[in-house]
């Protein structure tokens, strides 16, 4: 029952003061009246009328009943890791995020994770990887980063898995590791991170004034039972690309340059940054703004609370 209609009294007779004639009052009708009481009067509120229609008020009906856990009135088991945080950075579930980029920390700590990950450079030899499939034939810029990021958390949990050295400790019944790769793609040639400035500029130019796509690969890996004494099981839990499409402004020399000599590109697939001094950069873009930053927040989101739902 949304609203509770309540007949209003007629009112009982009573003088009306004198107005002057340009501020007369119009006549109140009682269907009017009765109209705001049914617009006033919902549940657990309602008008009440006294002799004068004038002396309305607002008086509770009965108690108002409020859940104190907004997300046990909602129901279901919660499909975003938000409805999840308090299960990850406990003995039953860790996670460990198989890089030291500090923009994906930055993406995880907004997720609200500060404090319940653990972070660790992949053993992997990425440079290798990366000539092995850039000598395949059919390997999609999509493939090509899904399968970085499957590698290098695929490389961590093989190291605890046989009881290696990693520089996390500590232990839990299951870990979650992940790991993540982002490409910048122009019209399928796929740009990395430059060897020196010359080859920044000249990837930001033949960025500028175009669009072209942003590729993050996002792997989670399962390493169940106790690593400590090498007898952990992993496994793929998921794996996925993200892509968005970024628009550059045309660029003069000068701009190219001088963003060049901030430094912010040398660590950088393509060559530029879009949550630092390279936003300025960015005209226009399609799809997830955290992709291109690192890790796409709302896709990896589902993709953990599903992860941890499957341990209940």
């Amino acid at each position: 029952k949304l609203f509770t209609i309540q007949k209003a009294h007629p009112p009982t007779a009573s003088p009306i003061p004198d107005f002057p004639t340009d501020m007369a009052p119009r006549p109140t009708s009682l269907a009017l009246l009765s109209a705001f009481s049914a617009i006033f009067s919902v549940e657990g509120w309602s008008t009440t009328t006294n002799a004068s229609p004038t002396s309305r008020r607002m008086a509770p009906t009965g108690p108002i009943h409020m859940s104190a856990d907004p997300a046990a009135s909602a129901g279901g088991g919660g499909t975003l890791l938000v409805s999840h945080l308090s299960a990850i950075g406990t003995p039953s579930c860790r996670l460990i995020l198989a890089s030291q980029s500090p923009r994906r920390r930055e993406i995880l700590d907004m997720m609200g994770l500060g404090g319940r990950y653990a972070h660790t450079p992949s053993p992997l030899d990425e440079s290798a990887l990366q000539k092995e499939l850039a000598g395949k034939e059919g390997i999609t810029p999509e493939t090509y980063a899904r399968t970085l990021a499957e590698r290098k958390a695929e490389a961590l949990g093989l190291v605890m898995v046989e009881g290696g050295e990693t520089e996390v400790e500590g232990d839990a019944d299951t870990t979650f590791i992940l790991g993540s790769d982002t490409i910048v793609d122009l019209d399928g040639h796929i740009l990395e991170k430059p060897t020196d400035k010359a080859e920044a500029v000249g990837m930001i130019s033949r960025l500028s004034g175009r669009w072209h796509k942003v590729h993050t690969g996002v792997a989670l890996y399962r390493v169940c039972e106790s690593v400590s004494g090498g007898d952990g099981r992993l496994s793929l839990v998921s794996s996925f690309t993200d892509t968005a499409r970024v628009k550059f402004a045309d660029l003069s020399e000068r701009d190219v340059v001088a963003y060049v000599s901030t430094g912010e590109p040398m660590d950088k697939a393509g060559s530029y940054g879009i949550q630092g001094v390279g936003g300025q950069l960015v005209e226009s873009m399609e799809g997830d703004f955290f992709s291109v930053m690192g890790l796409p927040m709302h896709r990896l989101s589902r993709e953990l609370a599903r992860a941890v739902s499957s341990l209940k």
